[in-house]
Formats: structure tokens, sequence, C-alpha cells
């Protein structure tokens, strides 16, 4: 009997000491974002009611000044922490960021979060709340917008603690009768991605 107790009590605090989920080794984004896969995504962005909505901000907000820029962005990164968001509200509940919210939706986990932005790196709409307003200073937009009508930009993986899976964002320029309005970033699920991977999906 004691010894059966020995036994479970070590047992015990194996247990304690082994992390929930330990992070997995970082996955390869050249192997798990392939070209078909990019492919898909443009099919599911480069539509009418995102080429609308970027269109229709840039109209509203082509005369910003820097300074108007930053001052949406500190309003945005304030509203997060207040009860009061209109900025937020706005954003969130416009026909793309429905749109986007469907789409993650329908990927069964595989998108964690996708966000569209204007001429000014601003954000047009998106499936989540963002950390912040302006991604213009960002490489998501200066690697693609800032670049060519036909950038593409996929960045380090990161692991997310909170959800235990591994990111990547991938960003590319949005067109318009071949002109560049703005950009869009689609973060992957990169743990996800594995798992379908091995599923042969």
């Amino acid at each position: 009997m004691a010894l059966a107790k020995s036994i479970f009590a070590a047992a015990v605090v194996g247990l304690m000491v082994l992390p929930a989920s330990a992070q997995t080794a970082k996955p390869s984004t050249e192997s798990l974002i392939t070209p078909s896969m990019v492919e898909e995504m443009r099919q599911w962005i480069e539509t009418d009611i995102v080429r609308i909505a970027i269109q229709a901000q840039n109209a509203r907000l082509q005369k910003q000044t820097q300074d108007q820029i930053d001052a949406l962005d500190k309003q945005w990164v304030a509203e997060r922490e207040s009860d009061d968001k209109p900025l937020i509200a706005a954003t969130l509940s416009n026909p793309l960021s429905i749109y986007l919210t469907r789409l993650q939706g329908q990927s069964l986990g595989l998108y964690a979060e996708i966000f569209v932005m204007d001429q000014n790196g601003l954000n047009v709409g998106q499936s989540s709340i963002t950390g912040d307003y302006w991604q213009g200073d960002e490489a998501k937009f200066q690697k693609t917008y800032d670049v060519s009508a036909d950038a593409l930009f996929i960045d380090e993986p990161e692991w997310d603690e909170d959800n235990k899976i591994w990111r990547s964002q991938v960003s590319f320029t949005l067109t318009d009768a071949d002109k560049s309005i703005g950009a869009v970033t689609m973060e992957v699920n990169l743990t996800e991605a594995e798992r379908r991977v091995a599923a042969g999906a």
C-alpha cells in the first residue's frame, strides 16, 4: 500500500512539472504556405466587396496628414481599453469586416486573423480587433503596397503562447485595374496547416 502511494505521489509530481502544452518545433513556411495556398487566398480576397470597401475609404481619407493618421491610431489603441469604442465598433460592423469574419470561420482554424488596409496603411476591415489601426509603419504594408502591385511578403513564424500555436502572416498588395489600392494580411495558423499536411488533407 505504501509503495502504491509512493508511486502515485511521484506520478502527480511528474504531472505538475510538465508544461500543459510545450512549444513545438518551429515549422517551415516554405513547405506549408505553398503557391496554391497563396492563390486560394487571392481568390478569397481579390473580390468586389474588398475593392469597393478600400476605394471608398481611400476616397474618404485621401487627404489625411500623418498627424491625423497618428491620431486615429492612438484613438484605436485607447478604445481597446475603453467601454466606449466608436471607431472600433464602426470598423468591425462594416460589410468588409463581416465578410472577413465569415471567411476566417469558413477556414475552420486555418486563418487566425485577416485584415485589409487602405492606401495609407489604415484598417478598412478585419476579422478581429487588431492591436493598432495603422499598419503603415510595419513590414506587412511596407513590403507590399510600398513595393509593387504584385508584391508578396511572408513573415517569419511566431509562437502564440496563449493559443499554443505557430502563426505566420502572409501579406500582399491589392489592386484595382492594375493599380495598387491597399494591402491585406492573412495570418495563417501554421500548426493547423501542419496538421492538415500530416493528415493528407
